[in-house]
């Protein structure tokens, strides 16, 4: 592929960054909202897919230069991603520990850097191989005490879901296209899967606002963001920025419910948010550089 230009590239850093430190926030709103598993996944889907929707045709009332709603075949294949990995993540979060859930799914970044590197030819810079060693080391500290505590079954659907996000940011990638909406869209899945759950199991959500917030708000702008990032940053930058929810949501937590985190919560926390802004650091200051050195070609003394 092309090698995106600094602006590009520190535009993608900004989108993504934002977008994952919107996600870090769904845990906490899901916590008070209150309620059981499977409506509070009904209706924060339902009302994701709608707001997109929404959103979606009031733009076209303004402009016809508007972002399709599934780009094309690829688009299918990236939405269709995006639903099985939510639903494989759904089926984790009831058969395996939580520790072994976070640990797996960190494997994100190395499933997209392994991808990106075989299908389009992006080798990762040394500097974001062990920004990607280092974070994981902080997963492990944060998850350690708990690993083994999961069964297979569960820790095979949360490998399979990590992969599955790993294939969508890399085709997402290689098209160059616009998914915001793709991954927005996707979410219908999981909720017709919630909502069948549902009428089983019976609905109960004592305090719906914060679950209306979280579905309305917080889900169509983070998952906007983060899906569009692979356009102007690479698969394994993107998949890192993933992780800032294992970080913050406890953080969150702790000063929402009085919940403190654990010494080893706060240590690996500490790792992974370093590393996070000294590489975004790093990449930004190497752009910049890269712009000086361009104006020197262009602008010989």
């Amino acid at each position: 592929m092309p090698t995106p230009s600094p602006s590009s590239h520190a535009k993608g850093l900004a989108l993504t960054a934002f977008g994952g430190m919107a996600l870090t926030i769904d845990i906490p709103l899901i916590r008070l909202a209150d309620g059981d598993p499977w409506p509070i996944l009904m209706v924060r889907s339902a009302l994701t897919v709608a707001v997109a929707l929404i959103v979606w045709f009031v733009w076209r009332l303004f402009t016809r230069n508007v972002p399709p709603l599934v780009p094309g075949r690829v688009g299918l294949v990236v939405a269709a991603l995006y639903a099985l990995s939510a639903l494989c993540f759904i089926t984790a979060v009831y058969n395996t520990s939580t520790a072994n859930l976070v640990f797996i799914l960190a494997f994100n970044s190395m499933f997209a850097a392994l991808l990106s590197w075989l299908f389009l030819k992006e080798r990762p810079r040394p500097a974001t191989l062990i920004a990607m060693g280092v974070m994981l080391i902080g997963v492990l500290i944060i998850v350690g005490g708990g690993i083994g505590a999961g069964n297979l079954f569960g820790d095979v659907m949360a490998l399979s879901g990590a992969f599955l996000l790993a294939t969508a940011i890399t085709i997402t990638r290689g098209s160059g296209r616009d998914m915001g909406f793709a991954a927005l869209v996707a979410v219908a899945l999981p909720c017709l899967v919630a909502a069948i759950m549902t009428a089983r199991t019976g609905y109960r959500i004592e305090a719906p606002w914060w679950i209306i917030l979280n579905g309305a708000v917080i889900m169509p702008i983070s998952f906007f963001c983060l899906s569009n990032g692979p356009k102007y940053i690479s698969g394994p930058e993107v998949a890192m920025f993933y992780l800032l929810e294992t970080v913050l949501a406890p953080v969150w937590v702790w000063l929402i419910f009085s919940e403190v985190p654990s010494r080893a919560t706060l240590i690996g926390g500490t790792i992974l948010i370093v590393t996070l802004v000294a590489h975004s650091l790093w990449q930004l200051h190497s752009g910049r550089k890269r712009r000086l050195a361009q104006g020197v070609v262009r602008h010989p003394l």
